[in-house]
């Protein structure tokens, strides 16, 4: 191509899209994202089962990445903690790009149900099978590590540090990470929906999920791989300790997405239209 060329096909390009960015605008995201969500609410049990399955295989195999990051290292050291998020990230790419059924992504399915585009019986179901799809994945996942040997070793002894970190939260502490955790989640999700290509996804997935891993927030699927990787590495964590985090986080992470998320998007790009 010719200099002449090539510079008509940028200008012609620049008139398509002045922006030069190839990205759906916010309104068109929220356009995207309820529709998303009524696909989502019409998937029969089986396929939201298999596919909710797949999501907590692929939050664990993040999570055991991460595991592996901090194995060596002080994890209060914050360089190392932005690698670990770096590296957690492969979750979520792998929900997206692959195509998975994730409880604190779907909490942007609530644009939909105000929408009234869904029932809150759709979302309801869409978010209770999910969930347990997510928690057999999380844990299948877990136990065919154990059986593999990963968790014998360094690695195990940081798996077990990490869940007992988990368990010392609070139950104001565990929500509260909950709610920011999903808020960034759910950002990463959205902005997911503005790129065009793989490598846009993946690069908008990126830097939220990194930030959440960081700051040490708390993400519900993520911890139903954790704290049973933690056990069986050793951690005395106890069925009470645990199930009182799970439910604390899922709370903040219901919150921070269908609320702090969905909510004000809905709000600010489809209220007019809707209502």
């Amino acid at each position: 191509m010719s200099k002449h060329e090539y510079v008509g096909s940028v200008r012609r390009m620049k008139a398509h899209n002045p922006t030069g960015v190839d990205a759906y605008k916010p309104a068109q995201i929220a356009e995207l994202v309820e529709t998303s969500g009524v696909a989502k609410a019409h998937l029969s049990i089986v396929q939201t089962l298999t596919l909710a399955i797949l999501a907590g295989v692929f939050i664990g195999f993040g999570g055991a990445a991460y595991t592996m990051v901090m194995t060596g290292v002080d994890p209060g050291f914050g360089p190392a903690r932005f690698l670990g998020g770096v590296v957690f990230s492969l979750g979520l790419i792998l929900v997206v790009v692959g195509g998975a059924e994730l409880f604190t992504g779907n909490a942007l399915m609530t644009i939909a149900a105000v929408d009234r585009k869904i029932s809150m019986r759709d979302l309801l179901r869409n978010w209770g099978f999910v969930y347990l799809g997510n928690l057999v994945g999380a844990v299948a996942l877990v136990l065919a590590c154990a059986a593999s040997g990963l968790l014998e070793g360094p690695m195990g002894a940081t798996a077990a540090a990490i869940a007992n970190g988990k368990i010392d939260l609070s139950p104001t502490q565990a929500f509260v990470r909950g709610i920011l955790c999903n808020a960034l989640v759910c950002l990463a999700v959205w902005l997911s929906f503005a790129a065009r290509s793989v490598v846009g996804k993946v690069m908008a997935i990126l830097w939220p999920i990194a930030a959440f891993v960081l700051l040490g927030l708390e993400h519900s699927i993520a911890n139903m791989y954790l704290l049973p990787q933690g056990a069986l590495a050793g951690a005395e964590l106890g069925w009470g300790a645990t199930i009182s985090n799970l439910f604390w986080v899922t709370v903040g992470n219901v919150v921070g997405g269908a609320g702090g998320v969905a909510l004000a998007y809905r709000l600010a790009y489809l209220g007019k239209a809707s209502g």
